[in-house]
C-alpha cells in the first residue's frame, strides 16, 4: 500500500495526532496497514462503529478497583442475635477492655512467665463480671449464667487464652468449689470477696504423680488433730497459686480414705505451705502455675469444705467449669481466624492481596467453619447446663471437639501467616502454644473421649 498523501493532513482541533502520524505510529506497532483498509473496505457502517467504540474501549486507562476488605467477623452464625442485650452489653464492653488494656500488654507478660493483675484484676473489678453469673445474694448461677460465663470466656480468649484461664480458675474453679461444697457460713466469708476480685481464688487437684488418675490416686493426706488438719502433699500445675489469697487444697482424709476439700488462707503466711512457680512452659505462660508443697500445713477445721465429703463433689465441680475451658477453645480459633482474616486481606503479594488466592480461601473457610461448629454447640451445652440438664458425657463431649478443632484452626492460622506467624507480635504464635494446654487440661482429651464412649456405648474401656 502506497503511503497517503500527508501534504493536507493536519492535527484535528481536539489536539489528536495527524492521520499521517497515527498511520505511522501503526506501522512502527508492525500493523499491516494494507489488512486493515481491507477489513474495514469490507464493513458496514455499523460494524466500523462498533470496531470503533472497542478500540475506543481499550486505548481509555483502566481505572484501578478499589478494594475495601470486610471487617473480620468471627461470628458467622449471628450467635450474637440469639442472646440477651443484657449480655449483648456485657460483651461489648469485655471486648473493649481486652483489646484496649489487655492485648497491649500481654505479649510481655507472656514472655516473662507473669500474670498482669496490675490490668485485670481492676479491669475486671470494673466490669463487674462475676455478679451476671452468680447474682447478687450468690446463692447458684443465675438463670442464664452459665450461657453468660462461657460467652464472657469466649471473649476473653478472643485476645488471650492464659487471661481465660486466670478468669476461669478463681470464678469457676474456686468459686464453684465454695459454692458447692462451702457451708452457709464459708460462703458468705468468701464469695463476696471472691466476687468483687478483692480475694483471688486457687485450685489444687492434680498431683505431680497423678494426673488422669486423680480420681483414683490422691497422694495429698489430711489427718485429724482435735480442731486442726493436717495436710501433706504435693500439688502440680496449680494456677493463680504464687499469689492466690485462698487455695482450695484436695485431699484424702487418712481416717475414712475419703476426699475432702479445704481452704487454706493467707498460703503465704501458712509455715506449712510454700509454692514454686513452674518455668520453662511453652502454652500459657501469662498463667502463673505452681508447684504446691505442704508440710504439716495446719488447716482449721472451720476452713474444710463441710460439705464435701468424697471424689464426687470434686466431679461436681469439675464438671461444672469444663464448659468454661470448652469455651475458651472456642474465644482462642475464634481469634486466631479474625486475625487471620485481617491478615490475608491486607498482606499484599504478587500484587494484591493473598485473601484472593483459592488456598488462602480454603483455609479461611474451614478456619471459620470449625469456630462457627464451636459456638453452637457450646452455646446449646450453656443452655443446657442453665436447665440443670447437662450430663458429664455432653460436657466432656465439647471439651473434646473444641479442643481438637481449636488445635486445627490455631495451625491453619499460623500457616496462614508465613513467617509472620512464628511472631508474638502477630498474636496467632500465642495463640498455637496456647492451644496445646487447652489440649490437656480439664481432663485430656483422651480421658474425655472414654467418658463420651462409655455413655454411648454402655461399656468402660478404662484401664
Amino acid at each position: 500500500m502506497d503511503t497517503p498523501d500527508t501534504t493536507s493532513m493536519t492535527a484535528g482541533g481536539d489536539g489528536a495526532p495527524s492521520t499521517s502520524d497515527a498511520l505511522a505510529a501503526l506501522q512502527a506497532k508492525g500493523v499491516d496497514l494494507d489488512r486493515l483498509v481491507a477489513a474495514y473496505s469490507g464493513m458496514d457502517e455499523a460494524t466500523v462503529a462498533t470496531s470503533y467504540d472497542t478500540l475506543e474501549r481499550a486505548a481509555r486507562p483502566r481505572k484501578k478497583r478499589e478494594y475495601t476488605p470486610p471487617a473480620p467477623n468471627g461470628d458467622f452464625y449471628d450467635i450474637d442475635g440469639m442472646i440477651t442485650e443484657e449480655q449483648r452489653q456485657k460483651m461489648a464492653e469485655l471486648r473493649t477492655f481486652m483489646e484496649d488494656e489487655v492485648q497491649p500488654v500481654i505479649n510481655d507478660a507472656w514472655l516473662g512467665d507473669r500474670t498482669p493483675l496490675e490490668v485485670l484484676v481492676p479491669g475486671f473489678r470494673k466490669l463487674d463480671l462475676l455478679t451476671p453469673i452468680y447474682g447478687e445474694d450468690l446463692e447458684t448461677r443465675e438463670p442464664n449464667g452459665s450461657v453468660m460465663e462461657g460467652l464472657l470466656t469466649m471473649e476473653i480468649a478472643r485476645v488471650d487464652v492464659s487471661t481465660a484461664t486466670f478468669f476461669g480458675v478463681h470464678s469457676g474453679l474456686a468459686m464453684q468449689s465454695l459454692l458447692v461444697c462451702g457451708s452457709e457460713e464459708q460462703k458468705a466469708e468468701w464469695l463476696p470477696q471472691m466476687r468483687s476480685w478483692d480475694k483471688i481464688g486457687a485450685f489444687g487437684l492434680t498431683e505431680p504423680h497423678v494426673g488422669s488418675a486423680i480420681s483414683r490416686g490422691v497422694q495429698t493426706t489430711a489427718r485429724r488433730e482435735g480442731d486442726t488438719w493436717i495436710l501433706n502433699g504435693q500439688k502440680k500445675w496449680i494456677g493463680n497459686s504464687t499469689f492466690a489469697d485462698l487455695v482450695v487444697i484436695w485431699a484424702k482424709d487418712e481416717a475414712d480414705d475419703q476426699v475432702k476439700g479445704f481452704v487454706v488462707r493467707d498460703p503465704q503466711e501458712n509455715d506449712g505451705y510454700s509454692v514454686e512457680k513452674i518455668r520453662g512452659k511453652v502454652a500459657l505462660r501469662a498463667v502463673e502455675n505452681g508447684l504446691i508443697t505442704l508440710e504439716n500445713c495446719r488447716v482449721p477445721e472451720s476452713d474444710r469444705l463441710q460439705e464435701a465429703h468424697s471424689f464426687k463433689d470434686v466431679a461436681e465441680v469439675l464438671k461444672l467449669t469444663r464448659a468454661g475451658v470448652a469455651w475458651q477453645g472456642v474465644g482462642c480459633a475464634m481469634g486466631a481466624y479474625e486475625r487471620s482474616q485481617q491478615y490475608a486481606t491486607t498482606r499484599m503479594q504478587f500484587g494484591g492481596p493473598i485473601a484472593r488466592f483459592q488456598l488462602i480461601q480454603d483455609k479461611l473457610v474451614h478456619m471459620l467453619g470449625s469456630v462457627t461448629a464451636m459456638q453452637t454447640m457450646c452455646l446449646r451445652l450453656s443452655q443446657l447446663q442453665d436447665a440443670g440438664e447437662m450430663t458429664d458425657a455432653q460436657a466432656s463431649l465439647a471439651k473434646v471437639y473444641t479442643a481438637a478443632r481449636c488445635r486445627d484452626t490455631v495451625a491453619l492460622a499460623r500457616d496462614l501467616h508465613g513467617g509472620n506467624g512464628i511472631l508474638l507480635e502477630n498474636h496467632v504464635a500465642r495463640y498455637f502454644c496456647d492451644t496445646e494446654a487447652i489440649y490437656s487440661y480439664e481432663g485430656t482429651n483422651e480421658i474425655n473421649s472414654l467418658i463420651v464412649g462409655r455413655d454411648v456405648t454402655g461399656l468402660g474401656a478404662f484401664v
